[in-house]
């Protein structure tokens, strides 16, 4: 089976990945992973939207590499990449990844996904774990050469290369229930709480808060 008439056969129903010609099934994803997904969306949709970094995407949208159609949880598309953005995929790697782990998917997380990514030019992939035998989150980034490189949290807290600016502390990921994106957001930032609720009338206004937008413009677009 060709991409083309696997995009053709599936729909926004169908839990399935293309790889090597193959069709590949995979389970419904739990309350605790659709709750972490809902949150990252948030969050980094939110950052990106207002610092005009890019597009931030969620499953079902597949991204097309070499030789498999993948659909991650969380993808990042930096401005300069967003021409890849077509119907109903990614017409290449994304700049970030991000993949929930669960019980089924974890060594395909590890594996498989992890060296298509790698190959394929995924600056940075994040691989989250939240079972609660587990609980860890492991952050990858090309090196010069073109290979991953695990990047390990200082002092609990993951900074990231791909989106400007942003940081996460790990425990955020960990909390029930997570915590407000909106204040997170305004601490990232290294504003007072209350300046999330600024930024949630900013979202439905449109209008960019001074301190939040890049090279002192004030107006999203």
């Amino acid at each position: 089976m060709t991409y083309e008439e696997f995009l053709g056969w599936a729909d926004e129903d169908t839990l399935a990945e293309w790889v090597d010609g193959r069709v590949v099934m995979y389970s419904p994803a739990s309350f605790k992973h659709q709750q972490l997904a809902i949150w990252l969306h948030q969050l980094l949709g939110i950052y990106a939207r207002l610092l005009r970094l890019g597009e931030v995407l969620v499953a079902p949208m597949q991204m097309k590499l070499r030789q498999s159609g993948r659909e991650p949880d969380i993808m990042f598309v930096a401005t300069e990449h967003l021409d890849r953005i077509q119907a109903v995929y990614l017409d290449g790697p994304a700049d970030l990844v991000i993949e929930i782990a669960s019980s089924s998917t974890v060594g395909i997380d590890r594996g498989d996904k992890y060296y298509e990514y790698q190959e394929a030019g995924v600056r940075e992939y994040w691989l989250v774990d939240p079972r609660l035998d587990w609980q860890q989150a492991e952050f990858y980034r090309l090196d010069d050469k073109g290979r991953y490189k695990l990047i390990a949290p200082q002092d609990g807290v993951f900074r990231s290369a791909v989106l400007r600016d942003f940081w996460l502390r790990v425990d955020w990921l960990w909390q029930d229930p997570l915590p407000d994106p909106t204040a997170v957001l305004a601490e990232i930032r290294g504003l007072p709480a209350w300046f999330g609720d600024i930024i949630t009338r900013a979202l439905q206004s449109g209008e960019v808060p001074t301190d939040l937008a890049p090279d002192g413009d004030t107006q999203a677009s």
